[in-house]
């Protein structure tokens, strides 16, 4: 289970504000990424807290109304919705999305960029983000905050898949938020590509992929 290991490396070593990312989306043929940023108050713990990864859906929306409801937790919010996605490529447009998060959280709760801030971020070490980090890969099964983080990103984007779903009926959001499974293919053979389709993506592109 993820603690507060990393946290506490990192307040001992001068930084205040300690702020765990992750994202939620970067392979599905549709639909945006979905990125958190979240501080955690110092000694934190909860019983279930993990990778968004390791939990069902169920666990997952109880661990997320309990962050929601408490006032001790800061959190930010970014999507990076698939025109952006077609534009700077996936990778650039989570990492943007990563770092809008980040900049959520401060304007949210008045935080100024010149406090010793210092981001664990989920994943390899980012070139070029805007804030102090390091990376740590498979962070969100090993840091609180990185957890708490993933729990945000993919409940949120899960719940905008299931809002698209009523918009396009027809592709089955609801049922693989925006995977490319053969009923995702196959819609996407006999209806074509929506707006929030990632036009970038081969699948989408070719529209001719084998459903076998």
């Amino acid at each position: 289970m993820p603690d507060l290991s990393y946290e506490l490396l990192s307040l001992k070593a001068g930084h205040t504000h300690i702020i765990g990312i992750d994202e939620a989306g970067r392979g599905p043929l549709a639909g945006p990424v979905s990125a958190a940023a979240v501080i955690l108050p110092r000694g934190y713990t909860h019983d279930l807290l993990d990778d968004s990864k390791k939990l069902s859906e169920k666990k997952r929306e109880l661990i997320y109304e309990d962050i929601m409801a408490d006032d001790r937790i800061l959190w930010g919010h970014s999507y990076a919705e698939a025109p952006e996605i077609d534009e700077v490529n996936i990778l650039r447009a989570t990492h943007a999305a990563m770092a809008r998060s980040t900049q959520d959280l401060l304007d949210k709760y008045s935080i100024a960029r010149e406090t010793k801030i210092y981001c664990l971020i989920d994943g390899l070490p980012l070139k070029n983000f805007p804030f102090s980090s390091e990376g740590i890969v498979k962070g969100d099964g090993i840091s609180l905050s990185i957890a708490a983080a993933s729990i945000i990103a993919k409940v949120k984007r899960d719940r905008k898949m299931l809002e698209y779903a009523e918009k396009y009926p027809q592709y089955g959001f609801e049922r693989h938020k925006g995977y490319g499974t053969k009923v995702h293919l196959a819609a996407l053979k006999d209806h074509g590509a929506t707006s929030i389709h990632r036009q970038s993506f081969a699948p989408v592109a070719q529209l001719t992929l084998p459903l076998d």
